[in-house]
């Protein structure tokens, strides 16, 4: 495979029949442990609001921005560090942020008011933000093209496996170690993360431009052109849409269960597990069908039945029918999550990639993560009804954003797209 950087050409080794099979599932590995551990942190903060906020005598704002806020760190963090992996290697910025992560846990089971718990979760959210970014940046690089779209969708499918780690488990252990020993416990699997990592080893796309000198600030590649500007902004508000629905309807699911429809706290978890199995369905089934339909055309069918099926939760009044319609529509929800790491690394050059990954991914979580409290102000002044149907209308923006702004789909064919 070549790369190109500038009007020189790197030649790299990696191909189906020579890759290291073994470093890259090493690199697999990685990547969905850390994101596995980015969703469970983020819904345990679902099921310890009501008793998070009764101790700290939060108000209901206060409880649902602290989502955003940690989504706010992920930005800063996630810009930081993905300019870094793109010139110290993917690998090494991993580590370090999976150490401010669980340190900063750790801190948030020990927060004796609002002030320094939202210190913390900004500070352990700024090391949770390149969780993604750089981590499928590395997975995706490890592999073939020819494989890549099915290995971002593993990848971003860890990420429901850590969120359904958090709606069994959460909702048995809090009565017993309450909401700071759950952070306690969110705080313990990063260490072992940390560990799996050192023995990661760099890509041969990033060793390549490595050796041969970085051509140009990476941040500035994600603007250089009219075309690529484009492209920026459509994946930036494609990542804002997707963040905005998921964690709007995730961070609330468990209480409109709870309080609209009468559930106890474990039944909330079983059908909010419900949901986060479509969700990895979804996301499973999003790789295999971009190989098919390709990613674009992918990307739009999601979007388009995500806002049916939205809709169709919001007026769904049966139990039974609750979990079969939250399992349908956790498929559409955020099975484009698997879409996400190969469409970024499809549209950008290899010395940007981690770059584009953390910036456009981590910006767009962090605005989607109004969600919370913008749903939390419908619901305060409305019902859960309204905010769930105006959630289900923002997918006809991401179509329109998808349809009109991203390339053609031959161009996701192309290795490196803005820079040949």
């Amino acid at each position: 495979m070549q790369i190109a950087i500038d009007d020189r050409v790197v030649q790299t080794e990696l191909d189906e029949a020579s890759y290291d099979r073994k470093g890259a599932r090493r690199a697999l590995f990685a990547a969905m442990s850390g994101y596995a551990l980015d969703g469970f942190d983020l819904l345990i903060l679902g099921f310890m609001m009501v008793p998070l906020a009764a101790d700290l005598q939060l108000s209901q704002t206060q409880a649902g921005g602290l989502v955003t806020w940690t989504l706010v760190g992920g930005a800063i963090g996630g810009s930081v560090f993905g300019i870094l992996a793109d010139y110290f290697g993917r690998a090494r910025i991993l580590s370090i942020s999976i150490l401010i992560f669980s340190g900063f846990t750790f801190l948030c089971a020990f927060a004796t008011s609002y002030t320094d718990l939202f210190i913390y979760r900004i500070l352990a959210g700024i090391g949770l933000g390149c969780e993604f970014g750089v981590g499928v940046t590395l997975a995706t690089e490890a592999f073939p093209k020819a494989m890549r779209k099915r290995i971002s969708a593993y990848v971003g499918m860890s990420w429901q496996l850590g969120v359904l780690g958090a709606a069994l488990l959460t909702p048995l252990l809090l009565p017993y170690v309450g909401w700071r020993g759950m952070f306690l416990i969110g705080g313990l699997p990063a260490l072992a993360s940390y560990f799996i990592r050192r023995g990661v080893k760099e890509s041969d796309d990033f060793e390549a431009v490595r050796k041969a000198g970085m051509p140009e600030f990476p941040l500035r590649t994600l603007f250089a052109d009219r075309a690529t500007l484009i492209r920026s902004i459509a994946v930036l508000v494609m990542a804002t849409i997707q963040n905005f629905g998921y964690y709007g309807l995730i961070i609330w699911l468990p209480s409109y269960l709870m309080s609209k429809h009468g559930m106890s706290a474990p039944a909330s978890g079983l059908w909010t597990a419900a949901s986060v199995m479509g969700m990895i369905l979804g996301v499973f089934m999003f790789g295999r069908l971009s190989e098919k339909l390709g990613l674009k055309r992918t990307f739009i069918v999601y979007q388009l039945l995500a806002c049916v099926m939205v809709m169709l939760y919001a007026f769904t009044e049966t139990s039974a029918m609750l979990l079969i319609v939250g399992f349908l529509a956790g498929i559409f929800v955020n099975g484009m999550m698997g879409g996400y790491g190969v469409l970024i690394t499809s549209l950008y050059p290899t010395h940007a990639r981690s770059t584009a990954q953390n910036v456009l991914w981590s910006v767009g979580r962090a605005l989607g993560g109004l969600g919370p409290v913008v749903i939390g102000a419908i619901v305060a002044h409305g019902s859960f009804q309204i905010a769930l149907a105006l959630l289900s209308l923002t997918y006809l923006i991401d179509m329109a954003v998808t349809a009109w702004m991203l390339p053609s789909a031959s161009t996701f064919d192309v290795e490196e797209a803005t820079a040949a």
